[in-house]
């Protein structure tokens, strides 16, 4: 059957769940490293990543306690145990509450639960307590892409992107809606961007998620693929 045959929309849901991929792996793993306080990201992705992990090592009060919390509830979170994850990070929050790392996996973790606009407001608050939180204008507009609410998606992306250019997953996310909306060129620039990015970077799952997008985008239109 000929891709081209399909109505677009049949790429929505493909590309939502790339989508929430992506943030399954950026709410781990800052988690996981916070944990452990060992910091392994490659440098191109330290403007976009680098910062949840300082405020997750270096705050002032109660390291271990706090690095306790959020290891029990990274430990749920991987159990499937959402629940018990929010409970976790919300006793976390009511202790630091000025702890911008906190609210953004309590975001995530809202998120996953398929509540947006709380997950939405979890993000807000990370930014309002950390103005330069690539990583959380990234996930706003993963909710609203959920949605497909893209206008307000691509806002939240461009953002993401004014901090750090070189942010990854944010071109990535950036680059499916910019299909969504019918703006093929721009979107095969972006993932082509964010494919240099992660091969730069060693990130081999990455790449092979870009270039298999890549690769249905580039043969949607393509009468001679079936």
């Amino acid at each position: 059957m000929k891709l081209k045959s399909k109505p677009k929309s049949a790429f929505v849901q493909p590309f939502s769940c790339m989508m929430l991929t992506i943030l399954t792996v950026i709410s781990l793993s800052p988690l996981a490293l916070a944990v452990s306080g060992k910091v392994s990201l490659h440098p191109p992705e330290q403007d976009a990543q680098r910062q949840p992990q300082k405020l997750a090592q270096f705050s002032d009060t109660g390291p271990s306690e706090r690095s306790q919390m959020l290891q029990q509830a990274n430990a749920l979170f991987n159990q499937g145990d959402l629940t018990g994850a929010e409970e976790n990070l919300r006793k976390l929050i009511k202790k630091f509450p000025d702890d911008a790392f906190g609210h953004f996996q309590l975001g995530n973790v809202l998120f996953r639960q398929k509540k947006p606009e709380e997950a939405i407001s979890a993000y807000q608050e990370a930014i309002r307590l950390q103005s330069k939180y690539a990583l959380a204008y990234n996930a706003i507009g993963m909710v609203y892409a959920s949605q497909s609410r893209w206008d307000e998606a691509m806002t939240e992306y461009k953002k993401a992107l004014e901090i750090n250019p070189n942010y990854g997953e944010a071109l990535t996310n950036f680059a499916l809606v910019l299909w969504q909306t019918n703006k093929k060129d721009e979107a095969l620039s972006s993932l082509e961007k964010a494919l240099n990015i992660f091969k730069a970077q060693n990130r081999g799952e990455k790449v092979n998620q870009v270039e298999r997008i890549l690769k249905e985008i580039k043969t949607a239109d393509d009468p001679s693929v079936s």
